[in-house]
């Protein structure tokens, strides 16, 4: 919400999209639906923990759901308590957006079924299918987004949403799952290895949108999307730097078992609230555009 925050006052004194408020919590949610179902691709004894899955799941699904709704009345063009039921159903029916935001919400609420139902049978239970989905559910809006009018648009803005999704999504399901100073010393090294690539692929991607949407430098100045988008790459530098620290300090020294885990946790902790921040500025530069 730091993030949000940050990008209105960036935007001003244009019209504030609400709609990013409700968006950070729906890419906040669906990325770390996908990092604690990927957790077991990172070590064999991090297993899912399924009723918190389904839970995020469900959330993800009604941030979803409001997500549309907002979407609606500003394509309709009316304040989001007077979208009338008829208005909505147009915009979902007839509307690219809406279509799309309905294949969304069938994905996310088939994850949330799933997981409701690994939680009961957890011994058949596979989160493979849940990677699937989920995976889907986050690159549709994007594939479909404002980037898709360009050349490659769709494909970059995809690969764009789904590796800050998994890079933002593993180490907050690290946090939330791993308690021991063993565990960390597995997962952590393994978590490293994946972020490098990951990161790498969010700012290359990140910067080719970028540069193609402003088209030049100037308005990286004279625009509220500039504003914000510089913002974003200001944050993501200042990640690329605490990651190269890191590597260099906690990885090691947790690789090694010289860091408790609570140690642990409170560097990931802070990683996960940066990386927060720029999920905020990237979610209002979605609805800015």
């Amino acid at each position: 919400m730091l993030g949000v925050l940050l990008a209105w006052a960036l935007d001003l004194p244009a019209r504030v999209p609400t709609e990013g408020g409700v968006r950070v919590v729906a890419d906040c949610a669906g990325a770390t639906v996908l990092g604690l179902a990927a957790l077991p691709r990172m070590h064999p004894r991090l297993r899912p923990p399924w009723r918190l899955l389904a839970v995020l799941a469900a959330l993800w699904c009604g941030a979803e759901f409001a997500v549309l709704v907002f979407e609606a009345a500003d394509v309709v063009g009316v304040p989001v308590a007077r979208l009338g039921g008829g208005q909505f159903g147009t915009f979902l029916i007839e509307i690219s957006g809406g279509q799309v935001g309905i294949a969304i919400l069938l994905g996310t609420g088939a994850v949330a079924c799933y997981c409701a139902l690994a939680f009961r049978r957890p011994e058949t239970a596979s989160t493979d299918l849940v990677l699937v989905f989920a995976a889907v559910a986050l690159a549709l809006r994007p594939i479909t987004g404002h980037m898709s009018q360009q050349p490659f648009g769709s494909v970059l803005g995809a690969v764009h949403a789904l590796a800050a999704a998994a890079w933002f999504g593993l180490l907050v399901a690290l946090a939330l799952v791993v308690r021991t100073r063993g565990e960390w010393a597995v997962a952590l090294p393994r978590y490293s290895a994946f972020a490098l690539p990951l990161i790498a692929t969010v700012a290359m991607t990140g910067v080719i949108n970028g540069l193609v949407r402003v088209g030049g430098l100037t308005p990286f100045v004279t625009t509220g999307y500039g504003r914000i988008l510089l913002a974003k790459t200001l944050v993501l530098v200042g990640l690329l730097i605490l990651g190269w620290w890191w590597r260099r300090t906690w990885v090691r020294r947790a690789a090694d078992h010289r860091m408790t885990a609570e140690s642990s946790l409170r560097r990931a902790v802070l990683e996960v609230v940066v990386m927060a921040v720029a999920f905020g500025l990237a979610a209002t530069l979605a609805v800015t555009a």
